[in-house]
This record gives C-alpha cells, sequence and structure tokens, in this order.
C-alpha cells in the first residue's frame, strides 16, 4: 500500500506540474473516505499531512485512533456539515470546508468562542446551482460575508466547490473560472472575518482543469489511494 501511494502521488504531482506551469503552491488533501487509519499513515509516509473526511463520525473515529499517535495531522471537514455535528469537530479540525449556511455559520461561532478559537472555514459555493449539491449562489456571497463581519469565533480562509461531473472534463472550466473571478473580487474587499487564502477546487475528476483556472487546493481520494472501502 505504502508504495502505491506513493507512486500515485508522484503521478499526481506531476500532472500538477504540467497543469501549474507558474509553479505556485497547490496543497494536495488525501480524502480517507471509507479507507482505514492505515491508508492515513501511508499517506503521511507519502508525505501528506492534510487529511479529508466526509463525515464526522468517521472523522472522530479517525482521530481517535491516530491523532495521538500523528499530531502533524492537518485534519478537513469536506463533506456537508450538519450543525448539531460542529461541537464534535471545533478544535480538531484544521479547515471546514463546508461552511453553507447563516445557521451553520452562527453554530460554529458559538462553538469557536466557546473553545475561544477561531474555527478556519472555507464557504462552499454552489457555482452551477444544482440541486443535488449544497452550497451558496455565487450572487449571495457578499451579502453572506457581511452577515457574519463580526462574529468572533470563525474566519472564513477562502472558497470551495464541487463542479458537476462530465464526461468531457473541459466543460467543468467555466465553474472554476468564475469562482476564481469571485475569490479575487473579495481579495479587494476588505472584511473582518475574511482571508482570501484558499480556493479548494478540483477532485480526482477535474483537479488538472481546476489547476488550470486557479486552484490553490485540491481534494483527492480514488486517484491517491484507489477504490474505496465498503
Amino acid at each position: 500500500m505504502d508504495e502505491e501511494i506513493k507512486k500515485n502521488l508522484l503521478d499526481i504531482q506531476q500532472r500538477i506540474r504540467e497543469a501549474n506551469p507558474d509553479g505556485k503552491e497547490i496543497e494536495v488533501v488525501g480524502v480517507t473516505k471509507t479507507h482505514e487509519a492505515s491508508v492515513i499513515k501511508a499517506a503521511l509516509k507519502a508525505g501528506i499531512d492534510h487529511i479529508g473526511e466526509n463525515k464526522v463520525q468517521e472523522f472522530l473515529d479517525k482521530y481517535e485512533e491516530i491523532h495521538e499517535s500523528h499530531p502533524e495531522i492537518k485534519w478537513h471537514m469536506v463533506g456537508h456539515l450538519q450543525r448539531n455535528k460542529v461541537k464534535y469537530i471545533v478544535g480538531k479540525t484544521t479547515l471546514i470546508h463546508s461552511l453553507d449556511s447563516l445557521r451553520l455559520a452562527k453554530e460554529i461561532n458559538k462553538r469557536g468562542k466557546g473553545e475561544g478559537i477561531k474555527v478556519n472555514t472555507l464557504l462552499q459555493v454552489n457555482v452551477a446551482k444544482e440541486d443535488s449539491k449544497f452550497g451558496l449562489f455565487l450572487e449571495d456571497i457578499p451579502s453572506f460575508i457581511k452577515e457574519i463581519d463580526e462574529f468572533q469565533g470563525l474566519k472564513i480562509q477562502g472558497l470551495m466547490t464541487m463542479a458537476p461531473f462530465y464526461e468531457d472534463v473541459e466543460k467543468t472550466r467555466d465553474c472554476f473560472k468564475r469562482l476564481k473571478e469571485l475569490f479575487e473580487a473579495l481579495k479587494k474587499r476588505p472584511q473582518n472575518n475574511v482571508e482570501m487564502k484558499y480556493l479548494s477546487m478540483g477532485m480526482t475528476n477535474d483537479f488538472e482543469v481546476a489547476v488550470e483556472e486557479g486552484s490553490n487546493m485540491v481534494r483527492l481520494g480514488r486517484t491517491l489511494f484507489g477504490k474505496r472501502g465498503s
């Protein structure tokens, strides 16, 4: 397993270099949904310390199993987050990618203030307005940011999206391009709780196009770790 993940990572890094001729830093988040904690340990050996989980309970199980022995792991919550689960992950995650409503923002803020920290988050944006996906719409982002301007328990560090799935991956380009334009526009509008640092775009099927369009954080599961477990 260790050698396979190393090989896969080398291939991914080469593909990122080809999509990123300027050589900007691209963070690879290894998404270990349904994989055992041993896969995370293999990822660490390969050089990946940013680990993403989709479900809170699975995250907590793995965190409890390996956090003490591997405190260097930077945990990302990349899946949909319910308000009643926020209390379990605040203080444990490096970055929550899926802030998608004001009600969720209020809960994260409450829990962050209770812990005396600012919880780092990304705004999840449903660029294509797909019914099957969560996320704020592009046009709602500026007003949403104003709503949370005085929150003391969270910080928005960028934007995240999931593009529609197309057999022709070129069709994802417009989605990524539009989010990059918003990302750049928000950089020019200083807000207390906003730092446009991360643009989390791109998964196994489309990460090269996402990088070409400005992503600096990709979320990779199957292409890195192989087929998921049950």
